[in-house]
Formats: structure tokens, C-alpha cells, sequence
């Protein structure tokens, strides 16, 4: 046991993870099933014992291989990874087909197990009537906050200043972008939520945000996808311990965040979402009401998930658009003359995108291609479904594969290229998509789809007015690097830029 467990602990790559695996075998083997197989199921390889096509996997990136095997079996197939049977579906037809004509046979969140903990609490994990309560409530008051709408564009309009001040402070000197961004961009949910932003300095928001940040990034990894397979191989990994432990003293954080607001608290004055939450937990306790969902865990757990959702995809998919204005400086240069010659130096507002269609594009055409959440979150059907020619068990797991609707041949001219020219006509107008599908779509919508439009476009038009993004002094455009890092989304291999101010 102990080369086994040494095995996993040193584990960071897909091949190492697949070598301990195959070592387990014995053990294993008196816990896993049969192939099960279903009359009329969706084809797909054939799995060997114990690793199912976890062989035809590339644990790191799966969603490239899932990509390859649709090719040969089609925009409905099913995979196994180990004994777990998924379905993919593939292609925007397919996908858009399942998630909205289907939307309620294809709705439900499967809760893998390293996120069991907040099963059936908050929104992102959870299901059933406490889902639906929670996400309508959450909307609903995020929309009373201002979300999409003036609030929010004056409170992103704000932070845009603070963030313009940390990038000038390295004087065009190449530095890494994730933290000024993601403190940037959490400060816009955080004012939603909590009712104010944090200081950058503030050590308590730089912990919560990064430890959030490393759990995405974790939470996808190859090492966590194996343990989802192998739940008790757990006390082994360093991954799921790190997951564990940032998780807590998040909770931890955001408790004390909510007890703070909780004694100031002020009725009929509602500083942000939490005020709103505890306002009804607090009316639902007054009128007798058993059995309310809105209790301390949903409270922290949505909390968590707005704040988590509300950083990490768009200040991800902002890096991005930085580092492909760096890669393409030919791009960079339109963009920049279209905001100097429209705007003539003042700060951009929402109202500017209807003039601004080659920087809206731009920006389309960064979330197309960065592909920020390839493999979606992980459906599972509510009952047994029949689609397209296939039957589908209930309880089966469904990966709605996102980078095949983004990169669908039969949907976008160069779908691999980084091409804006994909939301333009042919007199330079910006055109809408419908494989356009970075927030998914149906009932799993993202629900923070308004807000993260508005913080793309302002952001995204705000630091190429001011700054210039270049590689960093020895490296040329050719040598950055587009492969991408994947966890739950997919980010930017670590690099530097130069954000050099603009006269």
C-alpha cells in the first residue's frame, strides 16, 4: 500500500494517474461492475475492463479527445471513464437540440464526488425544488441589484479605474495578469453580493480569491477526474486534501462576511444579496414556516457560487483577449482605432458597443475561441430519454461538449484560428451567432449571462483604449502560447505580458 500511496501523491500527470490506476486492479476489480449495457444505447469504443476508453483519454484535455472520438461515432456516443458510463453529446445541432427542445429531460446537475459536499445546496450543485429556488431568488435579486442594467455599469466603470492603476504601477514591465484581474472582477460581484468592494490589499479577499481560484483549477484536474472515478483513492491525493481545506476556510470567510452584515443589518434597507437572503430567512422564521430553504448552508453555499461563477469565467476569458491582442498586434491595432476614433478619449460605456462592431466582435470572437468551459458542467437525465434514434437511461451522466458547438466546422468559417471577422458582414456590421454558446444554454443557463456581457465589453474596451499589450522584451508574438491549462475552466498557460500606457 505504501507504493501505492506513494504512486499517488507524486501523480501529475494523466500517465502516472493511469499507471497507479492499473495498479489498483486487484484491489478494484471487487468493487466494479459490468459494462451494463442498454437496448439501443449510442455507439462508442469499446471499454476494456476496469479503465473503460480511459486509454483513449487524455485526462489533461479531455475534452480534445472527446472531440476525436465524435468524429468517428458521431454527435451522440457514449464513453466510459472507468466503470462510469457517459453520454457526449457533440455539435451546436445536437447539443443546442438536448439542452433547449430537451431541456427538461436534460437538466439536471450531476454532483461528482468532489463536490458532494454541497450536494442539494446553493445553485451550481444542486437539484429538484431547492435548485429552482434558489437559482429564481438569486436571479431575481441580482437583477434588482442592478445586474445588467446602469448599477452594474457604474460599479464595473469604477473598478476599471483601480485596475488601470495597478497595471500602470509596473511601468510597461512584463507581469503576470491573474491576480490584478481576477481581484478586479470579483470587486464586481462582491459589490452585488456583499453590497461593497475589497481593497486588493485587503489580505482576507486576496485569500478568498485565490483559494477559490486554485479550486477551479484543481477541480478539474486529472488527478481529481481519477478520484471521481476511484472515490477512495481520496486520502491519497494532495489535490483533494488542497480542495478540502481551501473550502472550508472559504466557508469559513464567508460566514463571518455574513455575521458582519447580519448585525448591521437594516430592515427595508438592502445593501446587497445577502441582506436579501437574510431578510426572507428571517421572515420565513417569523411566520412559523417549517422546512424553509433559505437557511445558513444555502445561504453560504450560494454565496460561494455567485462569487466563484462571478470571478473566475470572466476574468479568465479577460486574460485571454490580453494575451491574443499581444499574439495578433494586427488585431490589436483595429480595435484600438475603432475606440480612438469613436470615442476620442472618454471612459467606454455599454452604449458605445452598437458603435464600436469590430471591438464587439473582438470580444465574441475571445469567448468563442478561448473556449473557457469546454465540456460544460456535467448534465444528468431526470428520466429515461429517447433522442435522436438513442436511448438514454435516467441517472446518466451527460457532458453537453461545448468546445465542438464553439468550434462546430459546419458553424463557424475558421473555427481553429483566432478569426473576428466570424461576427462580421461583409459591410463590417456585427452579426449574432446561435452557435454562439459560451454561457451553454436551456435550463443551466449561466445565470450571470447579462452581467458578464456588460464586464467583457467595458473591461475588455477600457484597457485596450489605455494600454498596449505586448510580449514580454525577447519573446516574439509567434512564441506565446494559446494551448490553454485545463481544471474546471480552461485558462491561460502562465505567461507575462507588458501593459505598455498609451499617449
Amino acid at each position: 500500500m505504501a507504493i501505492v500511496e506513494g504512486l499517488l501523491m507524486q501523480a501529475t500527470s494523466t500517465g502516472v494517474l493511469l499507471g497507479a490506476v492499473v495498479l489498483l486492479v486487484v484491489v478494484y476489480l471487487l468493487f466494479a461492475g459490468s459494462f451494463k449495457e442498454e437496448p439501443n444505447e449510442p455507439p462508442g469504443p469499446k471499454p476494456l475492463p476496469l479503465l473503460g476508453n480511459l486509454l483513449e483519454l487524455d485526462l489533461d484535455r479531455p475534452h480534445e479527445s472527446l472531440c476525436k472520438i465524435a468524429k468517428t461515432y458521431g454527435s451522440v456516443f457514449k464513453v466510459y471513464f472507468g466503470s462510469k458510463k457517459v453520454v457526449v453529446l457533440a455539435g451546436y445541432k445536437t447539443v443546442k437540440q438536448a439542452l433547449v427542445n430537451y431541456a427538461e429531460e436534460f437538466g439536471e446537475r450531476e454532483i461528482n464526488q468532489v463536490f458532494k459536499f454541497a450536494e442539494n445546496h446553493g445553485i451550481l450543485f444542486s437539484n429538484g425544488e431547492n435548485w429552482k429556488e434558489m437559482r429564481r431568488f438569486a436571479l431575481s435579486n441580482l437583477r434588482d441589484f442592478g445586474m445588467g442594467k446602469k448599477d452594474s455599469e457604474e460599479k464595473i466603470i469604477e473598478e476599471i479605474q483601480y485596475l488601470k492603476e495597478v497595471f500602470e504601477s509596473f511601468e510597461g514591465k512584463p507581469f503576470d495578469t491573474t491576480r490584478p484581474m481576477n481581484y478586479a472582477v470579483s470587486n464586481i460581484i462582491s459589490s452585488i453580493v456583499y453590497g461593497s468592494r475589497f481593497e486588493y490589499s485587503d489580505p482576507q479577499f486576496k485569500e478568498m480569491v485565490n483559494r477559490a481560484n486554485e479550486n477551479v483549477r484543481l477541480g478539474g484536474s486529472a488527478s481529481i477526474r481519477v478520484f471521481n472515478m476511484i472515490p477512495w483513492i481520496g486520502p491519497f491525493l494532495k489535490s483533494r486534501r488542497t480542495l478540502l481545506s481551501n473550502g472550508e476556510k472559504n466557508r469559513n470567510q464567508v460566514r463571518e462576511l455574513i455575521r458582519g452584515l447580519k448585525e448591521t443589518l437594516t430592515p427595508g434597507e438592502r445593501r446587497g444579496f445577502v441582506d436579501s437572503f437574510l431578510l426572507r430567512k428571517q421572515s420565513d422564521e417569523d411566520s412559523g414556516l417549517k422546512n424553509s430553504r433559505f437557511n445558513d448552508r444555502n445561504l453560504v453555499t450560494t454565496v460561494i457560487n455567485l462569487f466563484v461563477a462571478g470571478t473566475d469565467t470572466t476574468s479568465t476569458t479577460l486574460r485571454w483577449g490580453m494575451l491574443l491582442m499581444a499574439k495578433y498586434p494586427h488585431i490589436q491595432d483595429l480595435v484600438q482605432n475603432e475606440i480612438d476614433k469613436t470615442i476620442e478619449g472618454r471612459q467606454p460605456v455599454v452604449e458605445d458597443r452598437k458603435n464600436l462592431p469590430y471591438t464587439d466582435a473582438v470580444v465574441h470572437e475571445i469567448q468563442r475561441l478561448s473556449n473557457i468551459v469546454p465540456m460544460s458542467l456535467p448534465h444528468t437525465t431526470s428520466c429515461d430519454v429517447h433522442f435522436n434514434g438513442f436511448f438514454i437511461k435516467k441517472g446518466t451522466t451527460v457532458y453537453p461538449l461545448l468546445t465542438s458547438v464553439l468550434r462546430d466546422e459546419n458553424e463557424w468559417e475558421s473555427p481553429h484560428t483566432f478569426n473576428p471577422q466570424h461576427f462580421l458582414d461583409k459591410q463590417g456590421r456585427f452579426v449574432k451567432k446561435d452557435a454562439f454558446m459560451p454561457f451553454s444554454a436551456g435550463r443551466r443557463i449561466c445565470l450571470g449571462e447579462s452581467l458578464a456581457k456588460m464586464e467583457l465589453f467595458l473591461f475588455f474596451a477600457s484597457l485596450m483604449q489605455h494600454f498596449r499589450f505586448t510580449p514580454p522584451p525577447g519573446v516574439s508574438e509567434d512564441q506565446l502560447d494559446l494551448t490553454g491549462v485545463v481544471g474546471i475552466t480552461l485558462n491561460p498557460s502562465p505567461h507575462t505580458l507588458c501593459a505598455v500606457k498609451r499617449t
